[in-house]
């Protein structure tokens, strides 16, 4: 199963991306996306091998079935689950909807991931591919242990992973930092016209996303007119990084640091109401615990005219499995979140309809997303990346 040879990228893709500076979208980045999917799927037929749980499926079997049979804790049903959806998509299994519950039955057998032969592939494609690389085969050692009840934030962002997190976190990374460069060029462009700049950033991290904006502000001459900028990040390891970081890019800025959880009211953490001009958030706001609650949040902190943007992953339909899932699937907070049919089905990343949905009722207008998702994923279906704008 080591072959990799992915097909050219429909032309009309580059035609719908013209308006992004070369560098943003690249081909390299289009043979990086393919081999990282391909890298997803053998880790996760890997992984079901690891837990035994591949024989069940030779016949139809649930993932409660699969759970029962195998010993495994019930917390990691989603995780199995979405390993299960992974091998579907793949057309490995087929599905089973009847009676109310799904069902899967392998058809045919398995192919022998090739792991070590991908892995040299996917690093000649480029070497900044090895921190993904690395979060991912993180992420699948500690699947066994997770299934018999272990926790996967504590296996996962302990002291001794915290260098692995900044390497995925980073703009040196282009598969996670193509997010970071799209946002800050929505967020450039909806406040162009602002004389004045209040900025709020929710979940900074280690401000990888917060770096993007601020060059972004400077190459179009932007940066004299910030006049507040209140990066927030709760975990202290990570805001300090940044800060210091920030502090020494960016020595004549107004930049303010503190934390705040988007999960609570944000007035009484000092997010004041109407305060800003811009509230800004790079792949944040699908964890939130009520989206509606923290996106109500985010509107109270907006000034009259304000605007909300996001850099987020963007699920192309639903029920889509996405590659980095396989890390985040066993965070209880990724996945234990309030779930709603019309705006929500399923915890993680929204699908862009979702986000329209969401934003609607939680009375933000104007709602832009940009590249148009609608166009590009009738194209390429592997296309994760978008920025999502609206009026406060």
């Amino acid at each position: 199963m080591s072959t990799f040879d992915p097909k050219p990228p429909d032309p009309r893709i580059a035609e719908l991306l013209s308006d992004y500076p070369d560098g943003v979208f690249s081909e390299r980045l289009y043979q990086s996306v393919e081999w990282v999917d391909r890298y997803g799927l053998e880790l996760t037929i890997h992984i079901l091998r690891q837990l035994d749980a591949v024989t069940p499926l030779r016949s139809l079997c649930s993932v409660n079935r699969l759970c029962r049979e195998r010993d495994f804790n019930p917390r990691f049903r989603n995780a199995l689950g979405w390993l299960l959806e992974r091998l579907a998509d793949a057309g490995y299994l087929a599905i089973n909807d009847e009676h109310s519950t799904r069902c899967y039955r392998l058809q045919g057998d398995l192919p022998t991931p090739d792991l070590a032969t991908l892995k040299q592939t996917g690093l000649a494609l480029d070497p900044a591919n090895a921190a993904t690389l690395d979060l991912l085969d993180a992420a699948a050692a500690v699947y066994p242990s997770v299934a018999r009840g272990a926790s996967g934030a504590e296996a996962l962002f302990g002291m001794s992973e915290i260098q692995r997190w900044l390497a995925y976190f980073s703009n040196d990374n282009p598969l996670y930092a193509v997010n970071n460069w799209v946002a800050a060029i929505a967020a450039a462009d909806c406040v162009a016209d602002n004389t004045s700049l209040r900025v709020l950033e929710i979940g900074a991290g280690a401000c990888s996303g917060t770096e993007a904006l601020l060059r972004t502000f400077a190459e179009r001459g932007m940066t004299s007119r910030l006049e507040r900028y209140l990066v927030t990040e709760p975990n202290p390891f990570f805001r300090r990084r940044g800060e210091k970081a920030l502090k020494r890019n960016f020595p004549d800025l107004p930049l303010e640091f503190g934390t705040l959880d988007m999960d609570q009211s944000w007035e009484q953490q000092g997010a004041a109401n109407g305060a800003f001009d811009l509230v800004y958030a790079v792949n944040v706001l699908h964890s939130a615990h009520d989206l509606l609650f923290t996106l109500a949040q985010a509107r109270r902190s907006l000034a009259k005219g304000g605007r909300l943007v996001l850099g987020e992953c963007l699920r192309p339909v639903a029920e889509q499995p996405i590659y980095i899932e396989l890390v985040f699937q066993i965070m209880d907070s990724f996945t234990e979140v309030v779930t709603d049919a019309e705006i929500r089905p399923q915890p993680g990343f929204l699908t862009p309809d979702c986000w329209r949905r969401a934003l609607s009722r939680a009375e933000f207008t104007n709602v832009t997303i940009k590249p148009d998702p609608d166009r590009i994923r009738a194209l390429y279906p592997r296309f994760f990346t978008g920025s999502i704008a609206a009026f406060g």
